[in-house]
């Protein structure tokens, strides 16, 4: 029987690696990688009821991992922001900030 390619492999790569560069926007990729990961955990078991049926598993091991490493820094950026956030850090940015910009007219 000619072996056939899992489904959705690409879009599991593609989601997983948006997700990752999304990471910095104060967690908003965790979208993206959620969807890839639960794309990825249906298709391993897809993969697992007939493995000798499937010859792409590779790229979704792939698109599964970085789909992991993608939610992980997710977290870490929303726990981030919620310390930030909770802890008045938001406020000082924003006062350097307003001095930064203060000096920067002043040298004008």
């Amino acid at each position: 029987m000619e072996q056939q390619k899992l489904p959705n492999a690409t879009m599991i790569i593609v989601l997983s690696i948006v997700g990752y560069l999304c990471c910095c926007l104060a967690g908003l990729g965790i979208i993206p990688s959620a969807i890839a990961l639960v794309m990825a955990n249906k298709a391993q078991k897809l993969n697992n009821e007939n493995p000798e049926l499937y010859d792409n598993y590779s790229t979704i091991k792939t698109g599964r991992i970085v789909a992991i490493i993608a939610v992980a820094l997710n977290v870490i950026m929303i726990v981030r922001w919620i310390y930030v956030v909770a802890t008045g850090g938001f406020d000082s940015f924003q006062e350097q900030y307003d001095e930064m910009m203060r000096q920067i007219e002043a040298a004008q």
